[in-house]
């Protein structure tokens, strides 16, 4: 069967339409808009590095603007909520919709399936421990670790973690345990599923591993518009086998429109539903865990752009930054700032700002309205540009 055929430039606007980035953003962005936004991401990955912000707050300032921040919190860890925490691209927050589509990744947490075997291990030789814990959180309430005042504290292994650290651990990936709220320090704090998930959700059926991960397939096309195989195996995390094998089947029902891109080695998949917008005028910084990059061969694909987040490489051999945002600008990435935030000083830092070949003459005022959205989003008072890197001159004139 002949494949349509989109350009690289078709298949960008597409892919950032699904993203949310071809729809103008709220004048006042409140709770009705970034539950939306979430929902169409279908997952938000959770990080704790604060440098600018944890990364789970700025996939929305991306989208919608100067959102009030405490309405994600709200969302995500308020008594009545609708979202939930857990493994999905990475840690994740996730409607609550999708939990019963996680179940099986839960079971296999529990059966000791593929990566799993440590977790399943654990909880299997330290049984009596890990019912001291349940049993604790069940009469106490919900608790951090560190208020579980049992088993050894951490002695290396495990990222040092405590007995009663791995334990939690271990029952939140099994789904005996899940995030009841998360304190300033940003610690987890384990609740029964029963006292925190609505039982409307914990009621509803389990679907089959493969009508899961089917569904899990169609998230994953919906919020990307086109993407290949790999894309939509990585959305989820899913198994090469599995993830190949849904696709297929979805491809075979014509929920998945298999389509050639221009320049692109792999076939790739059309969500039928997928906008196809002929311009898109989108100004956003990039959390390096944005669901648009987070997979680093599609954002080089998609952009012609190669970045990678160094926080972990060395300061002298870093090309350009600790904690480095991509600017979006029309339907391109055209530069990066290395940012920080000083809350001290009241000011965000631009460390270090670089400017892509096919960047304008306009990009300089453009991310520099954004730094000051994003500084006041944050609560500073100003943007401070360093002079580093090729675009740092005009950056600083523009801020």
């Amino acid at each position: 069967m002949k494949r349509d055929t989109l350009t690289a430039g078709e298949a960008r606007r597409i892919a950032l339409a699904a993203q949310g980035f071809a729809t103008p953003r709220p004048a006042e962005p409140g709770k009705r808009h970034l539950l939306k936004a979430i929902e169409r991401l279908g997952v938000v990955q959770i990080d704790s590095v604060n440098v600018v912000s944890r990364t789970h707050y700025l996939p929305a300032f991306s989208r919608l603007g100067a959102y009030p921040r405490p309405l994600l919190e709200e969302l995500a860890w308020a008594k009545k909520r609708p979202l939930f925490e857990y493994w999905a691209h990475e840690a994740s927050l996730l409607p609550l919709a999708a939990h019963p589509l996680l179940r099986w990744r839960m079971q296999d947490a529990h059966d000791g399936v593929g990566t799993w075997k440590g977790i399943a291990r654990f909880l299997r030789e330290r049984r009596d421990f890990v019912d001291k814990v349940l049993a604790e959180i069940a009469a106490r309430g919900p608790l951090s670790a560190s208020e579980l005042e049992l088993g050894h504290k951490g002695q290396g292994g495990w990222w040092g973690w405590s007995e009663a650290k791995r334990a939690v651990e271990c029952l939140f990936w099994t789904g005996e345990l899940t995030t009841a709220t998360r304190r300033s320090t940003f610690e987890r704090v384990y609740g029964l599923p029963e006292k925190v998930i609505p039982r409307k959700i914990l009621d509803l059926p389990t679907p089959p591993r493969e009508e899961a991960q089917r569904q899990l397939v169609m998230t994953a096309a919906r919020a990307m518009g086109v993407a290949t195989e790999r894309d939509l195996r990585d959305y989820f995390r899913l198994g090469v086998a599995e993830a190949r094998a849904r696709i297929a089947e979805l491809a075979d029902a014509g929920a998945l429109v298999p389509v050639t891109v221009k320049g692109w080695r792999e076939p790739a998949y059309l969500d039928p539903a997928a906008r196809r917008p002929r311009r898109v005028e989108a100004h956003a910084l990039l959390s390096p865990f944005d669901n648009l990059i987070w997979f680093r061969e599609r954002t080089e694909r998609m952009f012609g752009v190669r970045y990678r987040i160094e926080i972990y490489t060395p300061a002298d051999k870093r090309q350009h930054g600790y904690y480095v945002l991509p600017f979006l600008e029309g339907d391109a990435l055209t530069a990066r700032v290395d940012l920080k935030a000083d809350r001290k000083a009241q000011t965000l830092l631009v460390q270090a700002s670089h400017a892509e070949p096919w960047a304008t003459a306009e990009t300089p005022q453009r991310l520099a309205a954004e730094l000051r959205l994003m500084a006041g989003w944050l609560g500073l008072e100003k943007v401070h540009v360093r002079p580093k890197g090729d675009l740092a001159k005009a950056l600083a004139d523009a801020v």
